[in-house]
């Protein structure tokens, strides 16, 4: 099992627009194709106007297999034109579990 979090630094001010085009649209076609959502959060402390992630898979190829299915549907196309100019940079980790880390939706 692998965990991808992404970390996406907004402009000033444009989380909650953010947060309501991803929940009006973005989720509704993202979360069937992705899957496990881990998690979707905004900052409150630190590093401010970040909107941060987690997707849980099964393996590197099922997240490859799932990002790809992702950014050919043309709903998600639509949904990053609208979205892009709200976002300053992004960033991808990919997170090991720890040996003894059980994770609630693991088989």
């Amino acid at each position: 099992m692998i965990v991808e979090q992404r970390t996406y630094t907004l402009h000033a001010g444009k989380v909650g627009a953010y947060l309501k085009l991803y929940e009006a649209e973005g989720i509704a076609i993202q979360k069937p194709i992705l899957g496990r959502l881990v998690g979707y959060y905004s900052t409150e402390f630190g590093p401010l106007n970040q909107v941060i992630h987690m997707w849980a898979y099964e393996s590197l190829a099922e997240r490859t297999e799932r990002r790809a299915r992702l950014m050919a549907d043309a709903g998600w196309q639509g949904y990053i034109a609208k979205v892009q100019p709200l976002v300053l940079t992004q960033e991808n980790k990919l997170l090991l579990p720890a040996p003894f880390m059980t994770l609630a939706w693991a088989p």
